[in-house]
């Protein structure tokens, strides 16, 4: 679902941030939003005050944020991707306002597993995958996804970004129509007792056993 209300999906008529204000009949204030194809973690604040204070820690990049996603090739042990991004241009805004100059991007990338798989995609008799952790220290629009695919190794699902071959060949072998990227997990500190605060969302089942199948689950 949408994290909340879009222009992007205006047809949509159910969100996270609606479902869970209407669940605890009060209003919320969304901090950590995902892109509607995305599992795992979103975070919201009950009051404005709390939504002030860890929109300071997104904002001073204290929080740490991470993904897993599953990418097509083998990707290095660890890497960090620095690749600025123009902001993305909404085809439905009215003013046609203009990406402008590329912002920072920075994005940490650990691999976790690698497996081969008997399937072609292309001239090889196989075809390789990684399990990835990324952490972005930067909050750009899809910027996981779009510096995964700067770096050929687009994630596995990924419509917009992705390979058309290799989502296919999840799709038929694997029964898989979804985004392989998941919100795994959130450090920040309590914003009024200043403990240090660890949440984590597991992977849902689909992703699971995904996971198991391909990469001897890791996970």
């Amino acid at each position: 679902m949408l994290s909340h209300k879009s222009s992007i999906d205006a047809h949509e008529k159910v969100n996270a941030m609606a479902t869970l204000r209407n669940q605890l009949g009060q209003f919320v204030y969304p901090l950590h939003r995902l892109d509607k194809p995305t599992s795992g973690l979103l975070l919201f604040a009950l009051d404005p005050q709390t939504a002030a204070l860890l929109t300071e820690q997104f904002t001073k990049k204290q929080i740490v944020k991470k993904y897993h996603a599953v990418v097509r090739g083998y990707t290095p042990d660890v890497l960090t991707i620095d690749y600025p991004l123009k902001k993305m241009q909404d085809k439905k805004d009215k003013h046609k306002q203009k990406a402008g100059e590329p912002q920072e991007a920075v994005t940490n990338i650990k691999t976790l597993a690698t497996a081969e798989l008997p399937f072609s995609t292309g001239k090889y008799p196989t075809s390789r995958f990684s399990l990835i952790e990324a952490q972005p220290l930067t909050g750009r629009q899809r910027q996981i996804r779009r510096h995964l695919k700067h770096i050929y190794h687009p994630i596995v699902g990924d419509t917009a970004h992705g390979d058309g071959k290799q989502n296919m060949l999840f799709r038929e072998q694997f029964n898989c129509h979804r985004l392989l990227l998941h919100a795994h997990s959130l450090r920040l500190q309590h914003p009024h007792n200043g403990e240090e605060l660890s949440i984590e969302a597991n992977l849902n089942m689909e992703f699971k056993v995904l996971v198991k199948e391909v990469f001897d689950d890791i996970l």
